[in-house]
């Protein structure tokens, strides 16, 4: 199969070509993230492989159909960039990564956490410059403290069980309840209550039309002072500027993201409480 895969970075090609002499897979790569300027691209091909921030709306959809297209294989769990009643209708196949190593994003959340929480990326930036001032790094144990989970998947699960082995009082919002977080310890409770009891909060849930800016000035009223936020999902959970101005104001005292609404081209930041 003849597969065009984009939004490629070099480390893509390594890990996909590692795997297709196996397979009889034939890829090219393209720089270029898919969108309706980049669609042309895809003539000759069987497949499209796309990412996160590629655009699979109508208008693109359609002209892969007309290109023959079979499939678009996504490379994320997540598919909220894809317009999924437009592929029915044109019987495109459109498959996804059920799931990543949850333990990964799971600890990667809590690296952030500890990040924060310890001050570690101001203190390794001191040390750089021969400064070893102690002042504005006093930090504080996680033991004891209330981390809440919005969305208890695979990575929330993986999440969660970290926690617990911090000693922290974990609470969970999901629509659906997990048996095997309640039997060790885990609390769920509605949206509402959790959020009104957290200190950390970390979000663990897919971005849907229910969950857009589920972090918004409302949410983040009914929290306490100085919260930390951290996102790994999806950046539209977060409304940018109900959480901008919350920083500025010190409701929210930490926010450790790598996901952006309007992240496109740029990943990952860590924004550490102002003094």
């Amino acid at each position: 199969m003849k597969v065009a895969c984009f939004s490629t970075k070099s480390y893509d090609q390594k890990s996909f070509d590692i795997r297709l002499t196996k397979h009889g897979h034939h890829f090219t790569y393209f720089e270029a993230k898919l969108d309706k300027h980049t669609v042309n691209l895809a003539k000759g091909y069987d497949a499209v492989c796309a990412f996160v921030n590629d655009h699979l709306d109508a208008p693109v959809l359609n002209m892969l159909h007309e290109f023959g297209i079979q499939a678009v294989v996504l490379r994320c769990a997540g598919y909220n960039q894809v317009d999924l009643k437009t592929a029915k209708e044109l019987n495109l196949k459109i498959c996804r990564v059920p799931a990543y190593s949850p333990e990964a994003v799971a600890e990667h959340a809590f690296a952030m956490i500890l990040t924060l929480s310890r001050k570690t990326h101001k203190a390794y930036n001191r040390i750089r410059e021969n400064n070893y001032s102690l002042e504005g790094l006093v930090g504080f144990n996680l033991h004891g403290k209330v981390v809440s989970v919005i969305g208890t998947g695979a990575i929330g699960t993986a999440f969660c069980k970290i926690a617990l082995g911090f000693g922290c009082e974990v609470l969970a919002y999901d629509l659906i309840e997990n048996k095997e977080l309640k039997a060790i310890g885990v609390k769920y409770l509605n949206l509402d209550e959790l959020l009104s009891q957290s200190q950390i909060i970390s979000l663990h849930c897919p971005l849907t039309p229910g969950t857009k800016h589920l972090i918004n000035k409302k949410t983040i009223d009914q929290m306490p002072n100085g919260v930390m936020i951290i996102n790994t999902s999806r950046g539209a959970l977060i409304e940018t500027k109900s959480v901008i101005r919350a920083l500025k104001s010190k409701k929210i005292g930490y926010l450790g993201i790598d996901v952006y609404e309007q992240e496109e081209d740029l990943f990952l930041g860590i924004y550490p409480k102002r003094y």
